[in-house]
């Protein structure tokens, strides 16, 4: 069992970066496999990210794929998302989530999630 807590969002330009950090309380983080998933206005929530406990797997959407970049430091108890050449369409609530499923992507089997994060990228 973890907290999280999302930071780093803002308003954003598009092409611009941002980078989010996402930290964790607790012994077992090391244990988790961690995701970062978004929601914007009137969608689902969809997976973006998935980092392996270790950090040697990763997986994107395919929209995002060349632009993000999920890492963990498992040290500090924390994961990120790099963000980069932001478009419009990334407009939505970041939140990460944790779970100690092996290999899966779908939220509903992350069962710690943060507040979220909003990341707003303008035209």
């Amino acid at each position: 069992q973890v907290q999280l807590v999302e930071s780093g969002g803002g308003l954003v330009q598009a092409g611009g970066s941002l980078r989010l950090s996402c930290a964790a309380s607790g012994r077992t983080f090391s244990t988790y496999r961690m995701g970062w998933f978004r929601q914007a206005p009137g969608k689902e929530r969809e997976y973006v990210a998935i980092i392996s406990e270790s950090g040697s797997s990763t997986f994107y959407v395919d929209s995002v794929k060349g632009r993000f970049t999920i890492s963990r430091d498992n040290a500090k108890n924390t994961v990120y998302l790099q963000m980069n050449s932001l478009k419009p369409e990334d407009t939505a609530v970041y939140y990460c989530a944790a779970t100690q499923i092996l290999g899966t992507r779908r939220a509903s089997d992350y069962n710690s999630w943060g507040q979220g994060t909003q990341v707003i990228v303008s035209s």
